[in-house]
């Protein structure tokens, strides 16, 4: 049940990351559709955040250290640019116009995530 509710709440991030940003779309026909290629994109961005974040981090620790984690921005907005590279590859019609825009998105979609994180507690800390 968790998974589920953390996957709406990735996909509602990223419908207000298209909303709020010029260079990210959705371009599904219809509110169904947009609202399920956007659950597709969420696992997809799920999956990937799963396994190569934790590789980044583990790769990369120095790097994050002396960046005082600024780092860790660069590396949310690739793995944001892969996700949309793999939904196209899923005929997932989500487009993102390049690093700025993904950058902007993964910040957006990182901070909801945050924020209903704080709600949503992992099952380790309940």
């Amino acid at each position: 049940m968790r998974f589920l509710i953390r996957t709406l709440i990735t996909a509602a991030a990223l419908a207000l990351a298209a909303l709020m940003l010029d260079g990210i779309r959705v371009d599904a026909s219809g509110p169904v559709r947009n609202t399920l290629t956007l659950i597709g994109v969420a696992l997809v961005f799920g999956l990937v955040n799963a396994t190569l974040k934790p590789l980044f981090r583990k790769a990369g620790g120095c790097v994050y250290w002396v960046t005082l984690g600024l780092a860790a921005l660069v590396v949310n907005a690739l793995l944001f640019l892969l996700t949309e590279w793999i939904a196209g590859l899923l005929g997932l019609p989500f487009s993102i116009d390049g690093f700025w825009p993904a950058f902007w998105g993964a910040v957006i979609v990182g901070v909801v995530s945050w924020v209903v994180g704080l709600a949503v507690p992992d099952r380790e800390s309940s």
